[in-house]
């Protein structure tokens, strides 16, 4: 079928890398062979339907000989055995045989462009078969014309083929035709103009007919590779808002300077932890961090030596913790830490050993001098009242009392403890760095 003019087009490139065109591109069609004036943009189209072209021409070209293999019937009962008959059985085993080979030929390896000849070749081979009958068989004129007219309109309809490659062969055979019918039948006048208007409008109904198909095709592919080309750029935005989203959900959860959850974020997930520890009623635990003289550090050192103090503590808070605790920048120098399923005294161990990572840290060469030490507020959840809330208020405190104390240490929330005096973990050092 002519450059695919039956079914909706899906392009195959093939591997082949031809730009596609902007969305809302005009693309120009000639005026009388129906393909694009832009030769990449035709050489595109071509490429997208040629599988289908070399199946389709080769079932065509294949149906079209073995038809004219079958009038060899005709012939017997025109001419019976004689030397005439022999001739057209030679003749149409011939243009069986052709056909059947290019056929083979335009499935293997053929396309619409390359090469052209080998697509134009079985048509040209029909014609002239058709056009040597009329010498062998010239009493059968009369019933050769409708033939004629049949083939003509498979050249342009049936066997696909480029537009101007189907017109040459159409009017080859009209003309050869004609020629043949005045000088091996001795057609009169009349029929010769009988015949000749019926072929000039056989060729004109097929040439319309296939121009109109031809454009209708082009446009079609033209719609679908704009819309692939919206489709593409469509899948890009989404791809670029989810990326976006996911930049701002990040900067949401995610606190920038240290890489923990944000203080939203994290009493979020604090919130669905306490809910999923009550309901299996299991132990939970809180730490409020503040990292001992921060203030100090930024005055001496400056807002950027702070800034990696407070990456490297809260690195060393993330290695300390397990994979199920939440750990969470609260503000300033403060972290927060949820510890679900987790006693008071397992919850001190883990204090301990995180301040005893943070005394280790060295952190910059210009402090060589300084002990980094965090003091921290713990409080555990003492009934299926207690709300996340509450709970930061009771570390708070714990945090508090630490500080007043003489920072460094790890202390638990008076409602934990018996008595008036919050218990404590830690030790007070003399001879100290000025800050301590």
């Amino acid at each position: 079928m002519p450059d695919g003019r039956r079914n909706a087009l899906q392009p195959k490139l093939d591997g082949e890398n031809l730009a596609l065109p902007a969305p809302g591109t005009t693309h120009h069609l000639h005026r009388l062979t129906g393909q694009f004036h832009e030769q990449s943009r035709e050489a595109l189209y071509r490429r997208s339907i040629q599988p289908r072209v070399r199946t389709e021409t080769g079932l065509a070209l294949s149906v079209a000989a073995l038809i004219f293999g079958m009038f060899a019937i005709s012939d017997y009962f025109y001419t019976g055995l004689t030397l005439e008959f022999t001739l057209l059985i030679t003749m149409r085993i011939l243009v069986v045989v052709s056909c059947l080979t290019l056929a083979f030929m335009i499935r293997r390896r053929g396309s619409d462009t390359r090469p052209a000849w080998l697509h134009a070749l079985p048509l040209w081979i029909l014609a002239t078969g058709i056009i040597l009958i009329v010498p062998l068989r010239p009493e059968s004129l009369t019933t050769q014309v409708p033939a004629v007219v049949v083939a003509t309109m498979a050249f342009y309809l049936l066997i696909p083929n480029l537009l101007p490659v189907a017109a040459v062969a159409s009017l080859y055979l009209g003309i050869g035709f004609l020629i043949a019918s005045v000088m091996a039948a001795d057609a009169s006048a009349v029929v010769v103009m009988r015949t000749t208007l019926l072929l000039i409008m056989t060729n004109g109904v097929g040439f319309f007919t296939l121009l109109r198909l031809e454009k209708l095709q082009r446009k079609q592919f033209a719609l679908l590779q704009e819309e692939r080309v919206q489709n593409r750029q469509l899948v890009e935005e989404i791809a670029h808002r989810k990326s976006l989203e996911a930049q701002l959900r990040r900067v949401a959860e995610q606190d920038a300077l240290t890489g923990l959850d944000s203080r939203r974020h994290f009493m979020t997930r604090a919130k669905t932890l306490l809910r999923r520890t009550r309901r299996d009623q299991a132990p939970f635990c809180l730490f409020m961090i503040d990292v001992d003289h921060f203030k100090a550090i930024n005055d001496t050192w400056g807002h950027s030596q702070g800034d990696r103090v407070l990456a490297a503590i809260a690195e060393a808070c993330r290695r300390s913790l397990r994979p199920q605790d939440v750990i969470g920048r609260f503000g300033g120098e403060e972290f927060i830490v949820a510890l679900p399923k987790t006693h008071l005294q397992d919850a001190q161990m883990v204090a301990e050993r995180l301040r005893s990572k943070v005394r280790e840290l060295t952190v910059m060469e210009a402090m060589p001098d300084h002990l980094l030490t965090v003091t921290i507020g713990i409080a555990e959840v003492l009934d299926e009242e207690t709300d996340l809330d509450e709970l930061i208020q009771r570390a708070d405190r714990a945090l508090y009392d630490g500080k007043h104390g003489g920072r460094n240490r790890v202390v638990i929330s008076h409602e934990e403890t018996v008595g008036d005096t919050p218990s404590t973990l830690g030790e007070s050092f003399s001879g100290s760095p000025p800050f301590f």
